[in-house]
């Protein structure tokens, strides 16, 4: 059944609907693995490549919008089930994978959703993982979105180079994903070095506050600020004891 899709799509290359098509095929994709988006974008690409329709950067647009609308429906998937449940699973290998790619998915979020736009099932599973553990929604859109449209346009781009020489979807696939973890590793960079620059002002920032106020602040440790126990105390001169008549006399 799926295997008629792409010649499907490849006979509405003329047709607006052709963008349509798209958009839904990259949409489903993006939780379903066996609908082949990548198949039918690169053979559409290369149709546009050379008769010049559809237009070219239509398809790239219809491909990038579907991919991260799909990749968002696997997300809240996963935040919908949690990693609980996913992770309470009766089959050790299973839980431990969990446990490991949300270790992953905490160290290098950008790098794994970027090269799992590139596979079909791992896009699903990465995606789904990244909304069990929780990862800010805000941060996963932004890096989703810069997965689907470098994943578009480098399958766009492939077909383009090799639409004279190859018609071989799975040159664009495997071309893409060593472009994806290059990418992914400089984002990883890029975001690591601006939380550690955040970090380091929110520190001085806090340090500043304790050294004038004297009031410990969160993320300021305890003992950087002088305490009860450490402060000298100043103690008051014992009282010199007083003799008090009682009118009796002390016989021998």
């Amino acid at each position: 059944m799926f295997d008629q899709i792409t010649p499907f799509v490849v006979e509405l290359a003329a047709s607006p609907l052709v963008y349509v098509v798209l958009v839904a095929l990259c949409f489903v994709d993006g939780f379903f693995p066996p609908v082949p988006s990548e198949s039918a974008l690169v053979a559409v690409a290369a149709i546009a490549a050379t008769s010049g329709q559809p237009v070219l950067a239509g398809v790239l647009v219809a491909a990038a919008v579907g991919a991260i609308a799909g990749d968002s429906v696997a997300y809240w998937i996963g935040r919908r089930i949690g990693l609980a449940r996913l992770a309470q699973s009766r089959r050790p290998r299973i839980a431990a994978a969990f446990a490991f790619a949300e270790r992953q998915m905490q160290r290098r979020s950008a790098s794994l959703i970027l090269v799992g736009r590139y596979i079909p099932v791992g896009r699903v599973a990465v995606n789904t993982t990244a909304g069990a553990t929780r990862l800010p929604y805000r941060r996963f859109l932004a890096i989703s979105a810069i997965a689907g449209t470098a994943w578009s346009a480098t399958s766009v781009g492939i077909a383009l180079a090799a639409s004279q020489v190859l018609h071989e979807p799975l040159v664009a696939a495997l071309v893409s994903m060593v472009v994806a973890g290059g990418l992914g590793i400089a984002v990883d960079r890029v975001i690591g070095s601006i939380s550690r620059r955040r970090d380091a002002r929110a520190a001085r920032a806090a340090a500043a506050i304790v050294a004038t106020t004297g009031v410990p602040t969160a993320g300021v440790p305890a003992t950087d600020v002088p305490t009860a126990s450490t402060t000298p105390v100043a103690h008051a001169p014992s009282a010199t004891p007083r003799i008090v008549p009682t009118g009796e006399i002390v016989r021998p």
